[in-house]
């Protein structure tokens, strides 16, 4: 019994170990295409399924459990955060378990602005992405990133279940298909072809990601609609859906 209790200890910290191995992969300067398919060359199978699955849930199922996504968000953010700041003192778990726990406690009465705050890092990460895109100077990334973060941000506070639709049907396109990459990348010579395809066309990976985060708003919106127009909020909402 204990020799088993021991093997179970030591396979957990195996694939701990390994995980903190992929997460530290991740880029620290902006990512360019390459670097995102060099991020999925590395990508162990196990995280590409797990990546494929949370990423339907997210994309299709975003507006209804999004209290409970934008709790995983704010763990997953502090984890990292923890991880990072814990690897100076040799405690890298600790931090990344506290960390998590305290951002996700911290996010569950701030619910809005945890929804703004998620808003505001895709809104940033788009902006980066179209200065990229349109060839402006790199050093003024910054700028791209922090028009998107404010309007993207500010756009939470206008319309929040249409922010958090967009949101999350967005971060399932990119789990998604980023997982699908992963899984592709297992295998050599669909990997070979996938690259190639991948440097002659560069905006075949920008249009995998667009159109299924496009079809999951329309999805989340067609799922949604319905129960708001029968039950809304209150008589007023009842009475406009009897006319």
């Amino acid at each position: 019994m204990l020799s088993q209790m021991l093997a179970t200890i030591s396979h957990a910290s195996d694939s701990f170990q390994k995980s903190e191995t992929f997460f530290a992969d991740v880029p620290k300067t902006w990512p360019h295409q390459h670097d995102l398919i060099t991020w999925c060359q590395q990508m162990t199978p196990g995280v590409a399924a797990t990546l494929i699955i949370v990423g339907i849930v997210y994309l299709l199922f975003g507006i209804q459990i999004f209290k409970a996504l934008v709790l995983v968000n704010a763990a997953v953010v502090g984890a990292y955060l923890g991880d990072y700041l814990g690897k100076e003192g040799d405690a890298a778990t600790i931090g990344a378990v506290m960390c998590a726990v305290a951002a996700a406690a911290i996010a569950w009465p701030t619910m809005k602005y945890a929804v703004a705050l998620m808003g505001g890092m895709f809104g940033a990460l788009m902006g980066a992405s179209v200065w990229h895109a349109v060839g402006l100077d790199p050093n003024l990334v910054w700028a791209g990133a922090l028009v998107g973060l404010v309007g993207f941000g500010m756009l939470s506070f206008v319309l929040f279940r249409g922010s958090v639709m967009m949101y999350t049907s967005l971060q399932g396109a990119f789990m998604l298909v980023f997982g699908i990459l992963g899984l592709i990348y297992q295998y050599q010579d669909a990997a070979k072809q996938t690259t190639d395809h991948l440097k002659l066309q560069p905006f075949l990976l920008p249009a995998s990601i667009f159109i299924p985060a496009l079809i999951g708003l329309i999805f989340q919106q067609h799922m949604t609609t319905p129960q708001g127009a029968g039950g809304g909020g209150g008589g007023g909402g009842g009475g406009g859906h009897k006319k």
